[in-house]
């Protein structure tokens, strides 16, 4: 007997369906407040309803305790489970999560939460906030990102205790002369609105360490920005900037600077920026790079002055001693100074793009090292001579260990001024501990034991666990790295280059504050899982290792959605993947000097973008 197949429609009752895209209803709602949520929010202070698709808030989170009461059965015998939850064990609200669901508004009895110290109501469709919010006096972190925001109530420049605010991804015009009132705010981030001015008051965030304006409209910024002297990061990337305050060295704790993408034709004065590591002015319209600015920053160590307009570079650039990274990439430079090869801890040299006649082509496309060969070649016997006489000393201070100089090195006093450990180039197979205990006692929080005979990284190290964020333990004999790396809780650079390494173990990926990893020249054969655990990483230096292949998946790079710079020349890499070219976020990509046939070399020598785009181009359709 010859059987039909039963039509779909007929097999599926349409009151079975649950549909994907479903608003609830204020029943459905209320439904997600369990009773067993409501105990444990009354016992750890903290209700999370993140994700929960929630389109209103369920009228008992603002009356949490009472609701508990009423749902209790009426019982005389006091057994212990009716003790654990008697209302003296009960704990306020503090923490409240209302997160990633479809909320339009959020009631006036949000008041009732007093105590609440952290709020989040960040991607909902919010339009406004209740007038409620302002009685949340002891609030110290809301973020409201990715809502509707266009104004905010009167009421919430009365949050005194406020210290972490996100406005970012929201409808905001200008930012309200009211937000000075906020004079706790340590970090503020309105990035991704429609701004196009900053109110005159904004200097009196005296505590403000980061504030991020990028992906705004700003035309300029308030003389009274510099008065924000503990600002430690700075965002304007992608704003309509024609010039920045001509005093910016009155910012002096300044560490990270981004101004890339905006209409800026100079370059301002900033002397008095000692403490800035990282500038970021790619994408403007830069004429020249002066003297003095190259004087005056001698901890600088990402300099990113891609698609600009320069025509030269100073001899004084030489001076930028620490610099680690320099991107000339798409200028008008026609030749490079030779003393960027004098440059010691540069690893990083882009100058695709650019004009150069002093240098052959061939030898620019074998990347920094093929570059920087070419520049002390170039200058010759003067080069020469300097280096002999430089290993001449270092020889007769003799090869043994500890400091021979004994009792003036190192300098305690210039530790404390620079608040840096720097010995390199001496020769080092160990250090005494003591060094390490007076490093913590300067409050050292830059490490460099670079170019010595170490075979391991001294124990003593892990003595400045709590304050180190630089470390450079470049061209030694290490062949491991110490479990005491995972003490490391603020390091944000780590250079391992120039050793013997085989592999990356798993402490590397607690280091979460990592944001430049570099492990060039060693004999790595692959890019371990603990790399990609490293969420905030943005530059990754990997070249001359043994590489084989690339991991470009969501669990390998895809992981690292800060990534910028990705550097995999001169590996044993047979094929790159196609995916690699939807890592949208990487500006700078190095794959020349391996095995593959694809990519060709021509795409190659365009540069990342063509890169990226013929990678695209070659995933399936």
């Amino acid at each position: 007997m010859k059987t039909g197949r039963i039509p779909v429609r007929s097999r599926i009752r349409q009151q079975e369906l649950n549909p994907v895209f479903h608003l609830q209803k204020a029943e459905e709602d209320n439904q997600i407040l369990t009773r067993g949520k409501i105990k444990q929010a009354l016992k750890t202070g903290v209700l999370n309803l993140a994700g929960k698709g929630l389109a209103s808030v369920p009228e008992k989170v603002w009356n949490l305790s009472d609701s508990d009461e009423n749902e209790k059965e009426v019982r005389y015998d006091l057994d212990r489970t009716q003790e654990e939850d008697s209302w003296w064990n009960q704990k306020s609200l503090t923490t409240l999560d209302l997160s990633s669901n479809t909320l339009t508004v959020i009631s006036e009895n949000i008041q009732n939460l007093a105590d609440l110290t952290v709020l989040n109501l960040q991607d909902n469709a919010l339009t406004s906030l209740p007038e409620g919010i302002g009685a949340l006096t002891k609030l110290s972190k809301l973020n409201v990102a990715r809502n509707k925001l266009a104004e905010l109530p009167d009421s919430f420049f009365g949050l005194k205790e406020l210290k972490h605010l996100n406005l970012s991804h929201n409808e905001f015009p200008e930012v309200h002369p009211n937000i000075s009132d906020l004079i706790m705010l340590e970090t503020l981030d309105i990035s991704f609105n429609s701004i196009n001015l900053l109110p005159g008051g904004i200097g009196f965030l005296v505590r403000l360490q980061q504030l991020t304006l990028n992906n705004n409209r700003l035309t300029e910024l308030p003389n009274d920005i510099v008065n924000l002297r503990n600002l430690h990061k700075l965002d304007l990337s992608k704003n309509d900037l024609k010039r920045l305050p001509p005093v910016m060295g009155e910012l002096r704790k300044l560490e990270c600077f981004y101004v890339q993408h905006n209409d800026i034709d100079e370059l301002p004065d900033f002397t008095g920026c000692e403490a800035l590591k990282e500038l970021h002015m790619a994408n403007n319209f830069i004429r020249t790079l002066p003297a003095d600015f190259c004087e005056n920053l001698p901890q600088l160590r990402v300099l990113d002055l891609r698609d600009n307009k320069i025509e030269r570079l100073p001899d004084e650039i030489a001076l930028l001693a620490s610099l680690t990274r320099l991107d000339l990439s798409n200028n008008t430079i026609s030749s490079l100074p030779s003393c960027l090869s004098t440059l010691a801890h540069l690893v990083s040299l882009q100058v695709d793009g650019n004009p150069i006649r002093s240098i052959r082509r061939d030898i620019i496309q074998c990347g920094t090292q093929r570059i920087l060969k070419t520049l002390r070649e170039r200058d010759g016997p003067k080069q020469s001579n300097s280096r002999s006489t430089e290993a001449s000393t270092t020889s007769s201070k003799g090869t043994g260990g500890f400091f021979e100089e004994a009792a003036t090195f190192p300098d305690v006093y210039q530790m404390r001024k620079g608040r840096a450990l720097i010995v390199s180039s001496k020769a080092l197979v160990d250090m005494p501990e003591q060094v390490f205990c007076d490093a913590r006692e300067a409050a050292v929080y830059n490490v460099d034991v670079s170019k010595n005979k170490l075979a391991e990284v001294p124990a003593g190290l892990a003595l400045l666990a709590s304050q180190l964020t630089e470390l450079n333990v470049s061209f030694n004999l290490l062949r491991t790295v110490p479990s005491f790396f995972s003490q490391f809780d603020k390091i944000a650079y780590l250079n391992l280059s120039n050793n013997s390494l085989e592999e990356l173990p798993e402490v590397v990926g607690l280091l979460v504050t990592l944001r430049e990893l570099n492990v060039v020249n060693n004999q790595l054969r692959c890019l371990s899982s603990s790399v990609y655990e490293l969420k905030g990483l943005e530059i990754l230096l990997a070249s001359g290792n043994r590489i084989e292949e690339i991991d470009a998946s969501e669990t390998g790079l895809g992981a690292l959605k800060r990534l910028a710079t990705l550097d995999l020349a001169n590996n044993n890499i047979k094929h790159v993947p196609p995916v690699l070219g939807t890592l949208k976020n990487i500006t700078t990509l190095e794959l020349i000097g391996n095995s593959f046939r694809q990519p060709r070399h021509q795409i190659l020598e365009k540069g990342t973008d063509s890169i990226m785009a013929y990678l695209r181009d070659r995933i399936p359709q």
